[in-house]
């Protein structure tokens, strides 16, 4: 019998079709394998650039100066305040010894909290705090003036319109000096209008 289905096999083998069909199949098991390694992959994540990057063009008089009003803000200073001794006297009633290495504190006070490192653009600095991106998205695919132009596609690149949604997700009760949130209160607190727009 084995005899039987050698010969068979060394027949079958000499044929052309036999040789284009086995690479037809070793191709598709290849596409496949391959496909499969890709799946549950994020392919629309954006990276961090950092307020440094957003400050270039958000910073003249002309479009409202809006990296001057961050810089004047609570969100500018969030991460330095996680080592003030009222934050630290917060944590320490928490259980927690060191509040801006923190998880719990951190995924507030720092933008991008959590994320893997190749998320995170050369020149970002997590000790600036809760910087634009934190609002607005990671923004390496929409920070071009071409895309900014264009809001549409500059939100399809990963421009996050904030809302009381996005705010809420920090400021809960969670957070240890939450005292309640009233959304339009709180925003006129950090409003930064484009006059030229």
């Amino acid at each position: 019998m084995t005899f039987v289905f050698i010969n068979f096999a060394r027949r079958v083998m000499r044929k052309p079709s036999f040789h284009v069909s086995l690479c037809f199949a070793l191709f598709l098991v290849v596409t496949f394998v391959f496909m499969d390694a890709g799946e549950g992959e994020e392919t629309d994540a954006h990276n961090y650039i950092g307020v440094k990057k957003c400050g270039m063009c958000h910073r003249s008089e002309k479009k409202g100066n809006q990296l001057a009003m961050w810089e004047k803000s609570a969100h500018a200073k969030a991460f330095e305040t996680l080592k003030s001794e009222k934050a630290i006297a917060y944590a320490r009633e928490r259980g927690i010894e060191t509040p801006h290495q923190s998880d719990a504190c951190l995924k507030c006070h720092v933008t991008g909290h959590g994320e893997p490192a190749e998320r995170f653009e050369t020149g970002f600095v997590k000790e600036q705090g809760v910087q634009c991106e934190s609002c607005h998205g990671a923004g390496s695919d929409y920070k071009g003036m071409g895309v900014m132009k264009d809001r549409e596609a500059a939100v399809a690149a990963g421009l996050v319109i904030p809302t009381a949604e996005t705010c809420v997700a920090c400021h809960n009760e969670e957070s240890p000096g939450f005292k309640g949130f009233d959304y339009e209160e709180y925003l006129a607190k950090i409003a930064h209008p484009n006059p030229s727009k």
